[in-house]
């Protein structure tokens, strides 16, 4: 049998213990105001982090309101940041990152080690234990604090930099999909006007008035032009589905509409000199990079070779015997470094901090190298656009006037009046690519001096949805 007395000399170990061992909590909000203030000052009004929360109704109801109506770029945009799981997910890292942080300054739970002895033929029980725990760990703590303090801001860079990926990604795909709605118009207006021209090659051929070359030519094209009318109509349609899964929409509600064709460039531009200077100053992946950085240079403190004593251990040992009685007394456990001295972690630490400081570096020159870029991306852009409209366009109009009245005057058939259209609307639909690529210039501009480093090399597309092999970005459609 136990006696009172030692249950009563053993409890106050527990008790230190339980003092010792502290309590701390994580909080909900991990750090998602301040993705939202970083967010706001990039010109993101809105951003809703899904927690279970009376809100969360609040917010997917005002997302069907969008969806309901005619949606315009950045409508689209607002129901992905709101909609998109999988930025609901990345959110998660916030609460990931401060859990670390809260459990880098936790000391290590104390550990009790106790025995019992029965004394053979009954009589007292001896009893020997130990209350120990780490307290020598608070010497690390401040620098696991500091580590897990750089990573938890990284995290918050990160997870704003996501925010603007899904928004230019967003707002790239809703430019493809207007434009795949217009380049889709402008193949059905194609085949109408080459079915014209087909149906008189077929009278002229039965007539006798032209040979069965030029019969069998213009048939070829209109065949041509409904083999295309098919691929622009997948294109398109193969972009909405694009654009519903960013807006994180499904079932009935990937029946959105927005307007037809995009809209034209604005009269002036964003200042392109110093695009450089802006991205590099407002970069969050440079800013992710140095937080890294110094988490990286923490580890490396917390892997030096003396680091293997403070993983000593400290506490209380008491033992009772019957003939003695109660003893309490210090208690230490010390590793001793024989074999393992801590020179190959600190190694990987050292190597660590090279590869973040190297990583920093290139980070740097992409940023500045995709700043240049998308500068001159839209400048060419502009530039073509504007040739269109000024020069290019008119000329296709003043050529298709000039073939009707000489179809009027009997100098050309029907069938030299509809390629003139043709390939006036032919014109139009590289303007329209012209035109998209230059929204798609501008978005990517945007992103990369709002600090997000854009997906660089996006391939281009000819003027009615196959691939090009030079000029940015391209594909799409839209309601």
């Amino acid at each position: 049998m136990i006696a009172s007395t030692t249950f009563c000399h053993v409890l106050p170990l527990v008790v230190v213990a339980a003092a010792m061992s502290g309590c701390a909590a994580v909080p909900r909000e991990a750090g998602f105001a301040d993705v939202e203030a970083l967010a706001a000052d990039r010109g993101i009004a809105r951003i809703h982090w899904n927690q279970g929360t009376a809100s969360d109704e609040a917010v997917a109801a005002s997302v069907r309101q969008m969806l309901v109506r005619e949606l315009a770029a950045d409508d689209a945009v607002q129901v992905a940041l709101l909609n998109n799981p999988a930025l609901q997910a990345t959110y998660e890292d916030l609460a990931v990152a401060q859990a670390d942080l809260v459990q880098a300054g936790l000391l290590t739970n104390p550990v009790f080690d106790g025995a019992f002895r029965f004394r053979e033929g009954g009589g007292d029980v001896s009893f020997e234990g130990s209350l120990l725990t780490g307290f020598i760990d608070l010497f690390l703590i401040p620098l696991r604090t500091r580590a897990a303090g750089a990573a938890f801001e990284a995290a918050k860079l990160r997870v704003t930099g996501e925010i603007l990926d899904l928004t230019g990604r967003t707002r790239a795909a809703f430019y493809e999909v207007q434009a795949g709605r217009q380049l889709l118009d402008m193949r059905r207006t194609v085949v109408a006007t080459l079915g014209v021209s087909a149906d008189v090659a077929d009278r002229l051929r039965e007539a006798g008035n032209i040979t069965a070359l030029d019969h069998a030519a213009q048939r070829a094209q209109y065949e041509q032009s409904r083999v295309d009318l098919a691929a622009a109509d997948a294109a398109y349609l193969a972009a909405r589905e694009r654009l519903s899964a960013l807006m994180g929409v499904w079932g009935r509600e990937v029946n959105w509409t927005l307007a037809d064709r995009l809209p034209d460039p604005p009269a002036q531009e964003p200042p392109l000199d110093d695009a450089e200077t802006r991205a590099v100053a407002r970069s969050l992946t440079l800013g992710a990079h140095r937080q890294e950085l110094v988490a990286a240079a923490q580890r490396a403190g917390l892997s030096h070779p003396l680091a293997t004593l403070l993983a000593g251990e400290a506490g209380i040992s008491a033992e009772h015997s019957p003939e003695e009685g109660w003893g309490v007394g210090p208690a230490v456990q010390l590793p001793i470094p024989l074999f393992d001295q801590g020179l190959a972690k600190l190694a990987l630490a050292q190597a660590g901090v090279r590869r973040a400081r190297q990583l920093y570096a290139a980070r740097a020159i992409e940023t500045r190298a995709a700043a240049r870029a998308a500068a001159i991306q839209l400048r060419g852009a502009r530039e073509r656009v504007d040739h269109y409209r000024r020069a290019i366009l008119p000329l296709q109009q003043t050529i298709v006037e000039q073939s009707q009245l000489q179809y009027n005057a009997m100098q050309i058939g029907v069938a030299q009046l509809l390629q003139a259209r043709r390939e006036q609307i032919e014109a139009g639909a590289r303007y329209v690519q012209a035109l998209r690529d230059y929204w798609l210039a501008r978005a990517d501009l945007e992103q990369v001096t709002n600090g997000h480093l854009p997906r660089l090399g996006r391939p281009a597309r000819d003027a009615m949805g196959g691939e090009s092999t030079a000029g940015p970005a391209g594909g799409g459609g839209g309601h």
